[in-house]
């Protein structure tokens, strides 16, 4: 039985490995992936859920510190909206989500300047969170507290994905042409 295992595992190993699947943060491209990461300044985002975005962002983007030298400037705004689920008889609702939009705009920087009329990355990222409304004010103002804080995490970490495909992407593309 364990040698069936073990020919099972060499095989789908063998497959994974021919297709070209390559991981994203792990293997030989993490370093370069994370290099690429930590070269990103981060533009403060107004309002507090932008906050607690631009703090994530900071941890998953420049774990090390800001950037020193940045070679590109990550923009977001956000819009936020809540909308009420559940409704009882008496129109009390009970539950609701919280809906935030980003628009995410990466831009290059070049001898310290920086082209705001061409960005190199560009995405609207839409993240939902949802939260009970209890019968206490003061318990639905923390579920709410939560569900913006999750939000902004889920949205920081869509946000890093997409840039590192990005970055990933254009690696492949500069190695096709030589670049």
């Amino acid at each position: 039985m364990s040698f069936f295992r073990s020919f099972v595992l060499l095989v789908s190993l063998a497959v994974v490995g021919g297709c070209g699947f390559r991981p994203l943060y792990g293997g030989g491209q993490a370093g370069g992936m994370s290099a690429n990461l930590a070269t990103i300044q981060i533009q403060p985002i107004a309002e507090r859920t932008g906050q607690l975005l631009h703090n994530h962002l900071l941890d998953l983007l420049n774990p090390k510190g800001r950037p020193t030298a940045p070679r590109y400037q990550l923009r977001v705004s956000l819009q936020e909206s809540v909308e009420k689920l559940v409704v009882r008889k008496n129109a009390f609702a009970t539950r609701a989500n919280f809906y935030l939009s980003a628009k995410v705009r990466l831009y290059p920087i070049n001898n310290g300047k920086i082209n705001l009329n061409e960005p190199h990355f560009s995405a609207e990222i839409q993240t939902v969170s949802s939260y009970n409304i209890m019968n206490a004010e003061f318990a639905t103002l923390m579920t709410e507290k939560d569900a913006k804080s999750r939000a902004a995490r889920r949205t920081a970490i869509d946000i890093r994905t997409r840039l590192s495909i990005f970055f990933l992407q254009a690696q492949a593309a500069a190695q096709k042409t030589g670049k």
